[in-house]
């Protein structure tokens, strides 16, 4: 038994010669909910009475505002950037085993528009991590403001758009899982073969999306990792490399490095160590005092 494929047309609605496609809705959806779960939380007064904040939120409305718009050039431009450099000349340079390696990399010098050509498939996560990394930390030099303060924020909001990007996956038919028995197993019309596969895609979401976002929250509101700036941040670099490791295993990823290991899973090693610098200066910051 299997579960069906439920067949949604990845193109939400055509307004003549344009698309607006659920992958573009799902983008839309993250970057409009993150922003106002920042706001919301920068105005709740008690994640802010400790010494390290000194009874005031690290940033303003309008500031989270104004970084809405550099997050979204720094996820646009650093997921497709990454995905160019990563997948496009890194793998497709040296092994080219992926069907999508065909006439890359020499595709991008021969016909340059293939590099900002998102539309033909091909954004990174780790490449739009780290264009929102660097739009943050220019953005915070430019207000003036704590970066890891504000990437604290950031962080505890993220598993958002991770949640809504893996259900475009599942409704695009992308990225879809490995060949197996079990009883949810569901058949892609977009896959090599009419075989049921699991629905990877959907556990990313769960994983990613849900339950990090879960995690990020109770590390913020229970155990108040924010007053050690720099732990939130740690915290999720470190789950995300694992949640998306695990993924792997059950993703039919076709960036495999020759045995076993996926550019996926070799990506979470520079996650975990983003954690451990982040950890790093989290605990090297003197503790601020309470006034006598």
């Amino acid at each position: 038994m299997i579960l069906p494929y439920p067949h949604i047309d990845p193109v939400l609605v055509h307004l003549g010669p344009f698309a607006i496609r659920w992958y573009a809705i799902s983008y839309i959806a993250g970057l409009l909910l993150g922003w106002w779960y920042l706001v919301r939380l920068i105005q709740t007064p008690s994640l802010w009475r400790s010494p390290t904040f000194g009874g005031r939120a690290p940033a303003t409305a309008d500031d989270i505002g104004d970084l809405l718009v550099w997050a979204t050039l720094g996820v646009i431009i650093g997921g497709r950037l990454g995905y160019v450099l990563i997948y496009g000349t890194f793998f497709c340079g040296i092994w080219g085993t992926s069907p999508a390696c065909v006439g890359l990399p020499l595709g991008y010098i021969t016909h340059p528009i293939k590099i900002i050509a998102a539309w033909e498939g091909g954004m990174s996560f780790h490449g739009g991590l780290a264009g929102v990394a660097l739009a943050l930390w220019l953005f915070c030099r430019r207000r003036r403001l704590d970066v890891l303060k504000i990437g604290d924020l950031v962080a505890s909001v993220t598993p958002i758009g991770l949640f809504f990007g893996r259900l475009a996956n599942f409704v695009n038919g992308e990225l879809w899982g490995k060949v197996t028995d079990v009883p949810w197993a569901m058949v892609f019309p977009r896959a090599p073969d009419p075989l049921p596969r699991h629905p990877s895609q959907l556990y990313e979401a769960a994983m990613e999306g849900i339950l990090l976002f879960v995690i990020m929250q109770i590390g913020l509101r229970l155990f108040r990792l924010h007053n050690r700036p720099g732990l939130l941040s740690a915290l999720f670099f470190a789950m995300y490399g694992l949640f998306r490791y695990i993924a792997e295993i059950f993703r039919d990823s076709d960036t495999v490095f020759p045995h076993w290991l996926s550019v996926g899973q070799a990506l979470s090693i520079p996650m975990w160590i983003a954690s451990a610098l982040l950890l790093w200066l989290a605990l090297r910051r003197p503790r601020v005092q309470a006034a006598a």
